[in-house]
């Protein structure tokens, strides 16, 4: 092969914000944890999961769907659609079906932001909002957080002419704090309305009480909501969230939009869940419970956390540099327990812990307590 033939055949350089993103890192798997240990008896409580699975409706529905696997799902994803308008009591036209949450926000940035924009969002927020703006281009804005939560106040005020989004999360991904409807209500009132509002509410089912987003949809048509399937509901390994925006906002997205980004089992599973509230009530018991019972654990073993309204607990686990977060969890796996460092999020003090059973819960504290009397 001559050498021009060799040369014309070498990879294009990728765009400069694609060459700078640091892949998002997700949950140790148990497997993987089996194959470089060995071990069989593995907790894990890194990725925010439902301890509980799913519903059994939606299990069903899911062994249903399976006599037509080989056709493709319905591109409209009008039987979910459907359901999330009597549950939400929304306009069809408002509802984009996304693989995942995740598929929202990327799909979000894809639209309406290019590389001479820029993008507001939090320190120690969801990694996935500065990835999702990198891919495109655009420059990030980071704004401080207050007390590991979003500063709205702030955030306003580091709008600029450019910016063209701002993702807020409520909870928020990995600290677990929230804000309150009368500061939001206060951003909102103070953020141009040409700048659209992402509100990530991928944890709200298991705190609804303090915070109603929808009835802000009408008010503020630069407002959009961002829900996900895969905690509350259980169903993380299908992969199906929504997003609830203005029609027009809507249309937008679904020109980027994939025409089957979402698949048949995760289109009938997800419709099937949200028909039983009994599932999600006994997920938020189970939850509240486990909150206390980790909160109570980590008071006896001397350590702080972060107050938190999601299925999660951030740990500060020690300032010492001999115990910090990325070495407890590493001490963990080998006593098989997976629980999260976010180190990458800027608090290399913490872990981050899912809310699992009681015996799960039991299991993670115990483990604690014997990493932290063997580096004392």
């Amino acid at each position: 092969m001559s050498s021009e033939n060799t040369a014309s055949s070498q990879i294009q350089p990728a765009n400069q914000g694609i060459a700078n993103i640091a892949p998002y890192q997700t949950g140790k798997p148990i497997d993987e944890l089996k194959r470089e240990l060995g071990l069989d008896n593995i907790v894990k409580l890194a990725s925010n999961e439902n301890p509980l699975g799913c519903s059994p409706l939606a299990t069903q529905a899911v062994r249903d769907e399976l006599a037509d696997v080989g056709r493709y799902p319905d591109g409209s994803g009008f039987k979910l659609k459907e359901k999330i308008v009597e549950v939400f009591d929304v306009e069809m036209s408002q509802i984009t079906l996304g693989n995942g949450s995740n598929d929202i926000l990327e799909l979000v940035a894809r639209t309406f932001v290019s590389s001479e924009d820029t993008v507001v969002y939090s320190q120690h927020a969801f990694a996935v909002y500065a990835l999702a703006t990198q891919a495109v281009g655009a420059t990030g804005i980071e704004v401080p957080a207050k007390d590991f939560g979003h500063d709205l106040a702030a955030m306003a005020q580091a709008v600029r002419d450019d910016t063209r989004v701002v993702f807020l999360a409520n909870p928020n991904n990995p600290t677990g704090t929230w804000f309150s409807e009368t500061d939001f209500t206060a951003f909102m009132n103070t953020v141009p309305s040409r700048v659209l509002v992402v509100l990530d509410e991928a944890y709200v089912e298991y705190f609804p009480e303090y915070f109603n987003s929808l009835k802000f949809l009408e008010k503020y048509p630069n407002l959009l909501i961002s829900r996900t399937f895969s905690k509350a509901y259980g169903l993380a390994s299908l992969r199906v969230g929504f997003a609830l925006a203005s029609s027009e906002i809507t249309d937008l997205i679904n020109r980027v939009r994939q025409p089957f980004n979402v698949n048949s089992f995760a289109l009938a599973a997800a419709t099937a869940a949200l028909g039983d509230q009994d599932f999600l009530h006994q997920t938020r018991t189970l939850n509240h419970a486990g909150m206390s019972q980790l909160e109570a654990g980590c008071a006896a073993l001397g350590l702080s956390w972060i107050p938190s309204r999601a299925n999660f607990l951030s740990i500060c686990v020690s300032t010492d540099v001999e115990r910090q977060g990325t070495k407890v969890f590493n001490d963990l796996l080998k006593l098989g327990v997976i629980v999260r460092p976010i180190a990458g999020y800027g608090m290399p003090d913490y872990i981050r812990v899912s809310i699992g059973t009681f015996t799960e819960n039991k299991r993670f504290l115990e483990a604690l307590s014997q990493v932290l009397q063997a580096t004392e």
